[in-house]
């Protein structure tokens, strides 16, 4: 059998050979629980008559190949490819298969629901999995139209790209689903939903739209905040692309066991489950799914209108995407604080990449499909998204808007490379991008800009600087637009009083229009954030934001200053208890929910990896005091009451406080305003779990409470978080040896086994771990693999011993580029963490 794989070179000269113009697919879903009946007919050209290529298909049987009416010999199936040969000027193939259903997420996925034993099916394809459901050319220069035809049972729904043609009919037990020839699309986007999903149904304009989940969360659907943010999506981006919406209708369906957030098929785009919220959550949970629908919306122009020609542009599709979801979600929806929560979540994100052993360019080297998908990372999302924001400060919106506008026109259902798009940005600004182009997208790593003056006996500056660092591994020294805010503190809180924006270039860059202003209490450079930079506070600044922070009116330099801090906690340059100090002192008053939970997991994050670990356990305490306090007193019901009750409940450790978490669980304990409905239990219970508080009796009788799909989740989490050997051997059997566990129990179980607090449990299973990861790697489908070998990774175990594991392991078992980059990271996160004890140590002992 080939390796399931596809290198670039072979794709640019299929794509060199081959023009494709149709797929007419047909699909019985009737046919059994482990598969599906599959007949694909391709026609295509081929620019060389009598030539040879492949067409993708992975399936446990075929039954037929015909290829120009003449049948292809059965040999010519070795699992994953057809080989095809004697090819005309036209030519149509037809392929008969017996496709296989799958629990990992990839290809079509078959769910059974345990609350009514429906079955639901969905497909996600990218990057490279449509040939799992039928034969194809699955790469996404080969554009093509497609019909779908699908037999399905008579109650279901089915969903594909486009509105289906008529009512389905009735064919005994079953209907047969007939779909119209779509526009040309990639393989990669196109879409297969069916099961008895309930549906809501409404209109915007002439798009017929539609929300679906499974029918046992239907009580739960929002549908209408959801069709909201939609409308409002569809009304921001027709306005700012100039092009109307392409695919007809527009489904949007939340699906169980998804992998990622969500998937932009055309016309049919599937999201994650949890984005149906069966309990209170905060707004910010409600700001990441509008964040996530307009992402998605986004990629019907960017992504799927016009696709990358290969995964080489990857970073350009999400990355635009990213950028463009936040800014509808600023300037059409109620979330008008967006861009304070791209600088506190994206960037986050992406400065913790960049500054990985793995980091690469935004444009990264893709030679096969096995690199793309270990690449879905912050480079290619919030990085990339980061430097089209400074893109856009480049060269201004309204250029950036109408160089959009004439790319959309110019390459409509084509596929494109990074090039097209910079040359219709340069049209439209008359700004030459090849020199922005080569500093931003072509090298790696972050730089950290700081301002550096001197002042008079008055305190007025005498001159003014920025200066511009750059990592040694990647010292590009990058060309930035900021600006530079002077902030006093006043009555009124810190007041911006100043602000001057420039392009910083080089190393160090005069700013004269400062001199002779007076030193501020606050020099903030990259106000507004409009660059992608680490900056660093001068000491006076630093002094302000520790003491005031909170006093700063405004949410978005809030975050600068808040994200700064973290920085300087990660690179070991700010101790951790000082970072605790620093956000509860400041925390009370940030208004933004969004940043208050983020600020709150890094509390936990710092107190875990990067205290010394002789003060961890008072420095918790101190959190899980300051939580309890934030619990009991924040306004009853409140969003910043739940933020606080969940931070509580994960910083839990004293005696005192297990017995208020049991007194919540069981009733005896009540909070005014807190409500413990089914999501807060069970944060509740897997914490109790993993302190040897509750056995696996009360779990399994949580279960019975809630026994949903998200109710199977939880338990297998708090199973494995049980403080036992028992616990951790059972959970490292079902992990490590059922290949058939789905992938979202498998997410659960991970999740459970690594615990704080439990590291001589876990540390035994270290050697195990290397011994059994290149099987893994080499058995398991790829997202399935990733999960395990980044889950399951010493990560907990933080010193040398686990590094020189690591080294050893690398050194001698030379394993594939993916694995390497996946082991490499995790090594970084466990040094990076013996920095920032050392540097915390070191502080209590100065």
């Amino acid at each position: 059998m080939s390796d399931n794989n596809l290198l670039r070179d072979e794709a640019q000269r299929r794509a060199a050979l081959l023009s494709v113009d149709s797929y007419a697919v047909s699909l019985d879903l009737t046919t059994g629980d482990k598969t599906f009946s599959s007949t694909s007919v391709i026609r295509f050209a081929c620019s060389e008559p009598g030539a040879a290529t492949f067409v993708e298909l992975s399936a446990p049987a075929v039954r037929e190949i015909v290829l120009n009416g003449e049948p292809v010999p059965a040999d010519a199936f070795d699992g994953n490819r057809i080989a095809i040969f004697g090819l005309a000027a036209d030519n149509e193939l037809r392929v008969v298969a017996d496709c296989a259903y799958v629990n990992t997420g990839e290809g079509l996925h078959r769910f059974v629901d345990p609350v009514d034993d429906e079955v639901y099916l969905y497909s996600q394809f990218e990057t490279y999995d449509a040939h799992r459901v039928y034969a194809c050319f699955d790469q996404p220069d080969l554009k093509a139209s497609f019909e779908f035809d699908i037999l399905a049972p008579a109650h279901w729904q089915v969903v594909t790209n486009m509105a289906a043609v008529g009512e389905p009919a009735e064919s005994g037990d079953a209907k047969n689903w007939r779909f119209p020839r779509s526009p040309r699309m990639s393989t990669y986007i196109t879409a297969i939903i069916a099961g008895p999903y309930h549906v809501v149904r409404d209109k915007h304009g002439d798009i017929d739209l539609g929300v679906y989940c499974r029918t046992s969360l239907a009580q739960y659907l929002d549908a209408d905040d959801v069709f909201t943010v939609t409308k409002q999506g569809f009304d921001y981006f027709h306005q700012a692309f100039d092009y109307p919406y392409a695919f007809g209708k527009y489904d949007q369906l939340f699906v169980p066991e998804f992998n990622a957030g969500a998937m932009e098929n055309a016309g049919a785009v599937t999201f994650l489950e949890d984005y149906v919220f069966r309990s209170k959550v905060t707004g910010f949970a409600y700001e990441r799914r509008a964040e996530t629908i307009l992402h998605e919306m986004a990629h019907m122009w960017f992504g799927d209108l016009v696709t990358m020609r290969w995964w080489d542009d990857l970073w350009l599709n999400e990355s635009f995407a990213t950028y463009a979801s936040v800014l509808a979600q600023s300037g059409a929806t109620r979330f008008t604080h967006a861009w304070t929560t791209f600088a506190n979540v994206e960037k986050t994100w992406a400065y913790r990449q960049d500054q990985l052993p793995s980091t690469h360019p935004i444009v990264a080297e893709i030679a096969d499909i096995a690199a793309v998908e270990v690449n879905f990372d912050g480079i290619t999302y919030a990085k990339g998204a980061s430097v089209l924001k400074q893109l856009v400060a480049w060269v201004g919106e309204d250029a950036f808007m109408a160089g959009l506008r004439a790319y959309f026109r110019r390459h409509e259902y084509g596929n494109t490379e990074l090039r097209d798009l910079l040359s219709a940005l340069e049209e439209a600004s008359g700004r030459d991008l090849s020199a922005w182009s080569k500093e931003w997208l072509e090298t790696a790593g972050v730089n950290t800009l700081r301002a550096a003056f001197d002042t008079d006996a008055a305190g007025a500056f005498t001159s003014f600087r920025i200066q511009q660092e750059a990592p040694s591994d990647w010292p590009t020294l990058r060309s930035h637009r900021v600006a530079i805010g002077l902030y006093d503190a006043t009555d009124g809180g810190l007041v911006r009083r100043r602000r001057v924006e420039l392009d910083v270039v080089g190393a160090e860059t005069p700013v004269p229009e400062l001199i002779g202003e007076r030193q501020p209490d606050l020099v903030l450079v990259n106000d507004d954030d409009l660059t992608y930079t680490k900056i660093r506070l001068d000491p006076r600044s630093a002094e302000t934001v520790t003491a005031h922070l909170g006093a700063l009116p405004d949410s978005l330099p809030r975050a600068l200053c808040w994200t700064a801090s973290w920085d300087m906690t990660r690179d070991a340059e700010l101790p951790a208890r000082q970072f605790l100090r620093l956000v509860l002192g400041n925390i009370r008053r940030e208004t933004e929910i969004g940043v208050v939970q983020l600020l709150l997991n890094q509390c936990l994050g710092a107190v875990y990896n990067f205290t010394d670990p002789g003060c961890r356990e008072t420095a918790l305490q101190q959190l899980a005091d300051a939580a309890s306090d934030g619990m009991r007193t924040s306004e009853p019901g409140s969003d910043h009451q739940l933020a606080w009750a969940r931070s509580f409940i994960a910083s839990t450790r004293s005696t005192e406080h297990r017995a208020v978490l049991r007194g919540l669980l069981d009733g005896a304990e009540e909070v005014p305003g807190l409500v413990v409905d089914i999501d807060l239990r069970w944060s509740l219970v897997k914490a109790l779990a993993s302190l040897g508080e509750l056995d696996d009796a009360a779990i399994d009788a949580e279960l019975e409470r809630d026994p949903t799909s998200a109710g199977r989740r939880h338990a297998a989490t708090a199973h494995a978080a049980r403080p036992t050997a028992e616990a951790k051997a059972a959970a490292w059997s079902a992990i490590m040896d059922d290949p058939d566990l789905p992938n979202a129990i498998l997410a659960a179980t991970i999740g459970g086994f690594q615990q704080v607090h439990q590291e001589e449990l876990i540390a035994p299973y270290t050697t195990q771990y290397f011994e059994r990861i290149g099987e893994i790697w080499e058995t398991r489908s790829s997202e399935m693999a990733q999960d395990i070998v980044v889950g399951m990774y010493p990560s907990l175990l933080i010193g040398q011993q686990a590094l020189d594991q690591t080294d050893d392991y690398l050194r001698t078992a030379n394993p594939p580029a993916a694995l390497r980059r996946l082991l490499v990271e995790g090594r970084d996160g466990i040094a990076r963490a013996m920095r920032a004890r050392e540097r915390d140590r070191a502080a209590e002992t100065s």
